[in-house]
């Protein structure tokens, strides 16, 4: 068995951001020369997510939205988190509801992927450097 690992590097320029990072992932499985397997990806910080789903705009929007409405930003005060001088307890929050990682079969040297499916990093507290690994296993 073969093993494969990166780390992708992120630094949204505003707080909240969703990246499309399937291209990148392609391209990590292309590296591995790995043909049957599972590619795990996950976001190495709390306050940012990996999920599949549509590259939709609207849809992201409608993120976004619901995000908010679930786990508003402000007031700051509202979150016990912020009393130790932080101002993310919202990111931390969304992350939870958005997940971690992403699990996805390799088959023919391809990802699994049913229709429209495609891999995004968010970002709940951006302005700064955070990590996505990228962890490929297989033959």
């Amino acid at each position: 068995m073969k093993s494969y690992r990166k780390e992708l590097m992120f630094n949204a320029p505003a707080r909240r951001a969703y990246f499309n990072i399937t291209p990148e992932l392609q391209k990590c499985l292309s590296e591995s020369g790995i043909k049957e397997g599972i590619l795990l990806c996950n976001a190495m910080h709390i306050t940012a997510s990996v999920f599949i789903n549509d590259d939709e705009g609207g849809l992201h929007h409608d993120f976004e939205k619901w995000l908010e409405g679930l786990a508003p930003e402000k007031p700051h005060a509202q979150y016990k988190h912020n009393n130790t001088g932080e101002d993310n307890a919202d990111a931390h929050l969304k992350r939870s509801i958005m997940g971690r990682e992403v699990v996805v079969a390799i088959t023919s040297g391809e990802m699994d992927f049913g229709p429209w499916e495609q891999v995004f990093y968010g970002e709940f507290d951006g302005k700064r450097n955070k990590r996505v690994l990228v962890k490929i296993i297989g033959e």
